[in-house]
């Protein structure tokens, strides 16, 4: 029996360090066309539900991973709800974080038909690892991630891999600080027993307990979160 809940999991260790995000990102007014920024989280969380819970399902059914006896609350289309919850959460906790470290939209970064022809290839090649990587059961996670990020990462390289290139210190920070806090409280979460990661289907990699796969999972979501609304910010201020 698990010692915590998926809804104490939230409450422990999501819901307040948004309250704190929120309460604090007030600063940042100077430099942050908030309208824009709400914009943006609204897209990318949209695009976060739509595109994830498909994915998750079937990983779910695969038994890619599991849940502790007790542990959610219910589920919707074989996906518990807390999941679900979790994909409103963690880019609203992202992008209060990237917020916090934005700055102002820099001025004459071009982006050619070439560039974009290049992301978009440097993503797709991202996917073909994945492709490549299910053929195995120990990197089927890993490669169930790259597979599900390649179409996403070359969609966002494509429209603006460059303008990203020249942000790249914000983007580090913007995407490693929450990467790093979710893997240590995931950690924890695996630890208490709300989720189970399958033998089977990983590598057997871990950097202090926490398996690789799901650190990249981390990794790789809050790259789409962060790329998408620093992308989203230098579109609109082009149009404009």
């Amino acid at each position: 029996m698990s010692s915590l809940t998926y809804v104490q999991f939230h409450a422990l260790y999501v819901l307040p360090v948004l309250a704190a995000l929120t309460a604090t990102v007030h600063h940042r007014r100077d430099s942050v066309d908030w309208r824009v920024g709400a914009s943006g989280l609204a897209v990318v969380t949209v695009l976060a539900v739509a595109y994830t819970t498909p994915w998750d399902r079937l990983l779910i059914s695969m038994g890619v991973w599991s849940y502790g006896a007790g542990t959610v609350a219910g589920r919707l289309w074989g996906v518990p709800y807390e999941e679900i919850a979790f994909f409103v959460l963690q880019p609203a906790l992202t992008t209060l974080w990237a917020l916090h470290v934005a700055g102002p939209v820099l001025e004459g970064v071009s982006h050619s038909r070439r560039d974009r022809v290049l992301g978009a290839g440097a993503g797709l090649v991202v996917g073909a690892v994945g492709l490549l990587a299910l053929t195995a059961p120990a990197t089927t996670y890993l490669g169930a991630i790259l597979a599900w990020a390649g179409p996403v990462l070359a969609l966002q390289w494509a429209v603006g891999w460059r303008y990203l290139w020249r942000v790249r210190a914000r983007v580090a920070v913007a995407v490693l600080v929450p990467s790093a806090y979710l893997w240590a409280v995931d950690r924890l979460a695996i630890q208490a027993g709300v989720w189970t990661i399958s033998d089977t289907y990983t590598t057997g990699l871990a950097v202090a307990g926490l398996p690789v796969e799901e650190m990249l999972f981390f990794l790789v979501t809050n790259c789409f979160v962060v790329q998408g609304l620093v992308l989203f910010r230098w579109v609109v201020h082009r149009w404009r």
